[in-house]
């Protein structure tokens, strides 16, 4: 192959990564927000919030939106015996995400909730915690005239596919719906306490493009996100640039330094190859009560 070839070659691998930096400044600016809000990300694992929800997590925890982002987690990823160190993993990983202070994440950590590839968790366990967590006076709501409160804004968490499948992200999802379904029941007419956000599992196809995929997330975006609602946006995109702060980078330190005991030699074909590290797309839950 002659030199020309070789610089033909190399004009894709120049363009590709250009254009998706001037994506993301596009997105960043035009596309809905979320601002000045409380907001919980909901996990099964320490390493989660990094393997697929880093783009999230980094851009709503920019200081300049005024949000105040926190993350519970279920289970310590006890399955190997390293509970206390992978809570430890995860309190730097947030800090290195842009979450205020340690005190942002906390570890449940349950009998009830063990980690497992064949576990599925109980969906009224997860909505009674919930419950107690963000809304313990819910009960109150419906005899009185006030709309039901929550001491958070927003949820966020694993759509039913779970993104890996994986029966722990799964339970999440149906756990929190059942939270969000009993809050909207408690007072039927009132606008919802919290909005509900999940993460959209991709088939595998895109899901080890990198930030290739940001096409087809654009797209099922425009095709598929009610933008009616300024206030409540049906659906969130967050891209996360290349380098530099608040990055693609970040979330690579937050797995390599901060969840060591997780980095075996393929996850870092992971971290390399997976849209979810480079680009998050939420889509919000329409709930109903009962």
């Amino acid at each position: 192959m002659d030199v020309f070839d070789w610089k033909l070659l190399c004009v894709p691998a120049v363009v590709l990564p250009s254009l998706y930096i001037y994506t993301t400044s596009v997105v960043s600016a035009r596309f809905p927000a979320l601002r000045n809000k409380r907001v919980c990300l909901l996990i099964a694992h320490p390493d989660d919030e990094a393997m697929f929800f880093a783009p999230t997590v980094m851009a709503l925890a920019r200081p300049e939106t005024g949000n105040h982002v926190k993350i519970l987690c279920l289970s310590s990823g006890n399955a190997d015996g390293l509970g206390e160190t992978r809570k430890r993993e995860l309190a730097r990983s947030g800090q290195i995400l842009g979450l205020r202070k340690p005190d942002d994440v906390f570890v449940v950590d349950k009998p009830e909730f063990p980690d497992g590839m064949n576990v599925t968790w109980d969906t009224a366990k997860i909505s009674s915690l919930l419950t107690s967590a963000f809304a313990p006076n819910m009960a109150r709501a419906r005899d009185g005239d006030t709309a039901p409160a929550a001491s958070i804004d927003v949820l966020i968490t694993f759509d039913a596919g779970g993104v890996s499948g994986h029966p722990n992200h799964i339970s999440l999802y149906h756990g929190a719906k059942e939270f969000i379904t009993a809050l909207a029941a408690s007072k039927p007419g009132w606008a919802p306490a919290v909005d509900f956000y999940t993460l959209t599992s991709v088939p595998f196809a895109r899901k080890y493009t990198a930030f290739l995929d940001v096409v087809a997330t654009l797209v099922s975006w425009a095709f598929g996100a009610d933008k009616t609602d300024k206030q409540r946006p049906g659906g969130l995109v967050f891209l996360s640039s290349l380098a530099g702060r608040g990055s693609f980078t970040t979330a690579w330190q937050a797995m390599v330094s901060a969840h060591k005991s997780q980095m075996v030699w393929f996850r870092y074909g992971w971290i390399t190859l997976s849209r979810y590290m480079y680009i998050n797309d939420l889509r919000l839950e329409k709930v109903k009560g009962r």
